[in-house]
This record gives C-alpha cells, sequence and structure tokens, in this order.
C-alpha cells in the first residue's frame, strides 16, 4: 500500500518527518527552504526530495547545536539548486583540474533476457568477476558477450541465482509486479526508524563541547561504510564538526571516483576484521563512539562477532547510536540482499514508470542521479541527530534504521508529474553549468580539490568540512 503524498511541498515532507520523530514543532519555524521549481528532470520530484531531506538534516543540527545553551534554535536556509546539484556532488568535483573518472563498470546495465531486462551492478572487481563466472563467460568478455549470456536466461531465475552467489543483479519491474512481491510488502511507510534499545541518564557526552562554532564539534562517529548513502551520511555529520573515523578493510576494493568527494570530513584507517587483533580495536573505538555507522548487509558484522548487545556491553550504560543503512529493510525475505540505489530503482517498477512517463519507447529509464542513496544518507544523517537528541532529553541507547527501498517508496507516495512535464529542465551536466559561489578548493592528499560546498547553511554557525580526503589508511585507528 502506497500512502498518497502528491499534495505535500517540501516543507509538508520535512513537519510531517520532523514531527513523526517527536522532535519539538516550534523549530520548524527556524527553516527556510528557498527556491521553487522542478530541480532536476524527472517524472518523479527528486528536487522535493532533496530539499526536503537536505533542510531537514540541517534542521535537526541546528536543534542540537541548541541543547544546554540559551536562545532559540537558529535560522537554516537551503537553496534549492544547490540541494538539487549537491544530489549530484560526486560526478562534479575536480582533482587537480580533472573531472571525475566514471564508476560504472564495463559490463554494468540494463541487458535483454529471455522475457524481459535485469540490471547488473558490477563496479567492483569482485562482483565483476563473480558475474562472468555465474554466466559462463570468459574473464575477458565484454558487454557483448554477456549479453548473450543473459539473454538465455529468465529475469527473476537470474536475479535470483545471483543473490544466491553473493552478487547484485536486478529484475526490471513494474510497479503492479512489484507490489505483490512479499518485499515490497514488508517495507515501512516511514523511512527513518528510531529505537530505543537501552536505559540511561539524559544527557550528551562530555567531550561533545557546547561549541559555538558548529553543532556537533566533539562528536565521535566510527563510520563503516561503502559507495554513497552511508558515505553521505557521515559526510554530513563531519560538516557540523563531528569527528568521523572512517574505517575501510584493506581485502575490500574501493571506489576511488567516489571516494574523493564522500570523504570529505573524515579520517581514514583500514582494519582487517578478518583477523582477531583488529577486530578487538574496532571493539576499543566503539568503546568510545557515541554513534557508530554503518551500511555493510545485515549479518555480516554480526558473523564477525560484533553483535548489538556485545557493542553495549562494552560500554558498560554509556549510551550509543547504532545507525544502519540498508538495500531493502530489515524484515522481509529481501532484508539480507545485497543492493545498490539502482538496482532498487529497477526492481521495485521505478525505472520502467520514468520511461513511460518520458514516453521515447525506452524499456526503462533511470532517475537524473543517485537520489535513493543520497536522499538515505540525509535521512540517516537525521536519524542519529534525532536519537542525539533524544539521548539528551530523554536519555537513553538507540538503533537507527533506514533502507534505499524506504527512501524509494516515500519518494513514490509523492506522487509522479504528469507525462512529460517533469522532464521540462535541464539538468546540470558540466562544472560550468554550476554557480562558482556553491564550491571550494582545498588541498587534500591526492591534490589540490574543488569540490562543491554543503548546501544548508545556519545562521552563526560554521557548517563545512575541515578534513580534506586522503590516502585510504592514511590515520590511526584512534580518537582525536
Amino acid at each position: 500500500m502506497i500512502t498518497d503524498r502528491a499534495s505535500f511541498t517540501a516543507k509538508d515532507t520535512v513537519r510531517y518527518l520532523w514531527t513523526t520523530l517527536g522532535l519539538p514543532p516550534d523549530a520548524l519555524d527556524c527553516l527556510h527552504l528557498e527556491g521553487e521549481g522542478l530541480g532536476l528532470p524527472s517524472s518523479y520530484k527528486v528536487g522535493h526530495l532533496a530539499h526536503a531531506s537536505i533542510g531537514l538534516s540541517g534542521l535537526t543540527a541546528a536543534l542540537l547545536y541548541t541543547h544546554g545553551k540559551e536562545g532559540e534554535v537558529p535560522v537554516v536556509k537551503v537553496s534549492l539548486q544547490h540541494a538539487v546539484i549537491e544530489f549530484e556532488s560526486e560526478r562534479f568535483y575536480l582533482l587537480n583540474g580533472q573531472k571525475a573518472a566514471p564508476s560504472w563498470g564495463p559490463i554494468a546495465g540494463l541487458h535483454a533476457t529471455s522475457d524481459g531486462y535485469v540490471r547488473v551492478h558490477a563496479n567492483f572487481r569482485n562482483h565483476h568477476e563473480g558475474t562472468l563466472k555465474l554466466l559462463g563467460c570468459q574473464p575477458t568478455a565484454g558487454r557483448a558477450e554477456v549479453g548473450e549470456a543473459i539473454s538465455a536466461w529468465r529475469a527473476v531465475d537470474l536475479e535470483t541465482a545471483a543473490a544466491d552467489n553473493k552478487l547484485v543483479i536486478a529484475a526490471l519491474r513494474t510497479y503492479r509486479q512489484w507490489d505483490v512481491t512479499p518485499q515490497a510488502q514488508a517495507i515501512s511507510d516511514f523511512p527513518i526508524t528510531v529505537t530505543k534499545i537501552f536505559e540511561s541518564s539524559p544527557g550528551l557526552p562530555e567531550h561533545v563541547q557546547m561549541a559555538r562554532d558548529k553543532c556537533l564539534r566533539g562528536l565521535r562517529v566510527l563510520e563503516m561504510t561503502r559507495v554513497i548513502a552511508g558515505p553521505v551520511a557521515g559526510k554530513t555529520l563531519a560538516a557540523h564538526g563531528a569527528d568521523v573515523l572512517w574505517i575501510t578493510s584493506p581485502n575490500l576494493p574501493d571506489l576511488p571516483g567516489l571516494d574523493r568527494d564522500l570523504a570529505r570530513g573524515k579520517r581514514t584507517a583500514q582494519l582487517d576484521l578478518d583477523k582477531r587483533g583488529d577486530v578487538g580495536r574496532l571493539m576499543d573505538l566503539l568503546e568510545g563512539a557515541d554513534v557508530f555507522l554503518q551500511s555493510y548487509r545485515p549479518g555480516s558484522l554480526v558473523a564477525k562477532g560484533l553483535t548489538e548487545q556485545d557493542i553495549l556491553a562494552r560500554r558498560k550504560g554509556r549510551p550509543l547510536v547504532l545507525a544502519n543503512l540498508t538495500a531493502y529493510g530489515t524484515i522481509g525475505p529481501w532484508k539480507s540482499r545485497r543492493g545498490f540505489d539502482s538496482l532498487v530503482q529497477t526492481c521495485s517498477g521505478m525505472n520502467v514508470s520514468e520511461a513511460e512517463h518520458y514516453g521515447q519507447g525506452e524499456p526503462a529509464k533511470v532517475l537524473p542521479c543517485q537520489a535513493l542513496d543520497h536522499a538515505s544518507g540525509y535521512f540517516l544523517a537525521t536519524g542519529i541527530m534525532a536519537a542525539l537528541y533524544k539521548q539528551a532529553t530523554d536519555g537513553g541507547s538507540y538503533r537507527v534504521d533506514v533502507s534505499l527501498a524506504g527512501t524509494m517508496k516515500y519518494l513514490r507516495s509523492l506522487g509522479q508529474y504528469p507525462g512529460t512535464t517533469g522532464f521540462k529542465v535541464d539538468d546540470y551536466e558540466q562544472h560550468e553549468d554550476i554557480p562558482a559561489e556553491y564550491f571550494e578548493t582545498r588541498d587534500s592528499g591526492f591534490g589540490r580539490l574543488t569540490a562543491l560546498r554543503h548546501s544548508v547553511a545556519i545562521e552563526g554557525v560554521d557548517v563545512g568540512w575541515e578534513v580534506m580526503p586522503e590516502p585510504l589508511g592514511s590515520h590511526k585507528p584512534c580518537w582525536q
């Protein structure tokens, strides 16, 4: 069942999410969402989603800023144009004057099957190699050979076989086909879940300074995420002053084209969780953290001995926010399935409906940006800060859950523009299409980095990143 929110404005979305999260309604008057229009070319209200999700995160940061201080919540401003461009931030950075390299793999994308289509996600080396092996292709096979092999499969059969082999391939569905699946029916109608999991006295940690310069100065965030949505959440907290320590694995491939943008604001260290000593070091870090942000497939960390109960036990009653990003949610038959933004768009009916509205006879059309990823990142950051506010006022440790599929369901609930009307706006294709004041240029561990500023402005408070990207593992796994 999809709730009809087609009459919502972006401010209505903020109000609905804010009040349902139980945050003080008086603060809503302090948010100014500036600008009007579609934002980006799509039948879906992607501009609305960008404006609302980023604005929501900024207002929650401003609310935390006022805790323990006298005075009202400061005014928060977000420009629609800046917000929609930030939803494409990984496309627009320059490193030493050069554009970012594409992150899509050579065999990724839409392929015809015997009864429809599938979308292959093979940007990581292990997924690329695994897909070729599943299809019986040679290691050197290209897109044509892969397409030929896929053409013999039924779409759902290949989707299932891929999932069983720890790969990521999605069958292209219509809304009608998706809505009858058990997973579609299991996805929550509300995109941010905040659950109290442990009781403790009200208050924020002593090392979270009541600073005047940043909203989250001193907050310790241990981040273990990959690709876009989880890193956007950590990057958002870092923009508001959090000390974000991004832990990656030396055994897993990275996507440098994304990391150069999404690593801003973070220190980076590496731990090998196949080694007992490194698991111990991670537990030591969790003992000193205020937030644990992770986007690994459900069950992956439990298999390493990192259960919620063990983490909380090590903290001996001191509160913690445990924040989780999943592809398809925490319940349902797909709860442990791997997934990415493009695959959720494909399997859920979004790509088919977008193509139908566009009216050019395509079987599928993707959104103009990774909207589910970016919105989920801002929703997760909002949920973390909402949990911290509840911790400060009511006490307790909290679990925060956001999924790409939950964000998809919310975006769908906003309705679509009729016919081709949603496409009557140009996308931002080149660096030169963007106002110069939206960029900043800083030195990084890779050279001179020109990238988008954060689109949130908070009156009297500094917003922005203090740490620039470095090669993975450049910092020690410890708190400052």
